[in-house]
């Protein structure tokens, strides 16, 4: 998730809440709707969201699709939780939310043509990745703001991803994790072959990223945009996208971008 600043927030008073499928979830919402007057999404000025990391993106990328964003609070019923408040249990709900902190977040938007000329285009919070399909190796050229700036980059993949999303795929590729609010983004290999050695670029938020694969019929790539994937691409342009920029509450002390500082010391 890139292009995030954190500020005060003004109490909301119509919420609606959302919760996932899972045991876990559905036994905390059904406390809950006991405590507040829930409203419809529709009617809401933020939304309570139950459950797990993979169900908040969720939630958020329907937002996106449906072009109705709200703010969204939301409650760790999951397993790590790196995108949600912890449950207290006592306190009440609609305190929280209404001293929480909030992030805003300028999702990245990706789309690519096929090879069968298809063009797609989907957002992420985390990151765009570019996979290889078979054995084969994939051979890119990576474009930043038009101008070629690595001809040809073989590799297992490459990926762009946002502040918040630095900490997830893009470290474990050994990427760079980028602090809340720094306005960058990553630009990371993975497995590189050659140039062998290049560990990627940190580069503005600004930036446009555009790939092109080299050989796409014999060496075939896919690309996912956290969780949506386009197989056998030809090219991907990537960029921030401020005109759909989400919002994220936390509660004070324990936002998003202290999780990521944190993150830097992790041993």
């Amino acid at each position: 998730m890139g292009g995030m600043g954190a500020t005060s927030m003004n109490k909301y008073m119509r919420l609606a809440l959302i919760a996932s499928d899972t045991d876990r979830a559905q036994e905390a919402a059904a406390a809950l709707t006991r405590e507040h007057d829930w409203v419809a999404p529709d009617e809401a000025e933020a939304l309570v969201v139950l459950g797990g990391d993979g169900f908040m993106l969720h939630v958020m990328h329907q937002m996106l699709d449906d072009e109705q964003v709200l703010p969204v609070y939301g409650l760790n019923h999951g397993t790590v939780g790196f995108l949600m408040n912890r449950a207290r249990p006592g306190k009440v709900l609609a305190d929280r939310v209404a001293k929480a902190r909030h992030v805003v977040m300028a999702p990245l938007k990706m789309t690519a043509l096929t090879t069968g000329g298809i063009t797609k285009t989907y957002y992420a919070l985390n990151e765009v990745s570019l996979l290889r399909e078979t054995r084969q190796t994939a051979k890119l050229e990576v474009r930043v703001n038009g101008k070629v700036r690595m001809a040809e980059l073989v590799c297992d993949g490459v990926l762009v991803a946002t502040p918040a999303g630095s900490t997830a795929y893009n470290l474990s590729a050994n990427g760079p994790i980028l602090p809340m609010g720094s306005r960058l983004l990553a630009l990371t290999p993975i497995s590189p072959f050659r140039p062998r050695r290049w560990r990627g670029a940190i580069l503005p938020e600004s930036a446009s990223v555009e790939f092109r694969v080299r050989e796409p019929q014999k060496r075939p790539v896919a690309v996912v945009a956290d969780q949506r994937e386009v197989r056998d691409i030809a090219e991907v342009h990537v960029a921030a996208c401020h005109e759909r920029q989400l919002t994220m509450l936390f509660d004070r002390g324990s936002g998003l971008e202290e999780r990521v500082f944190a993150e830097q010391f992790a041993v």
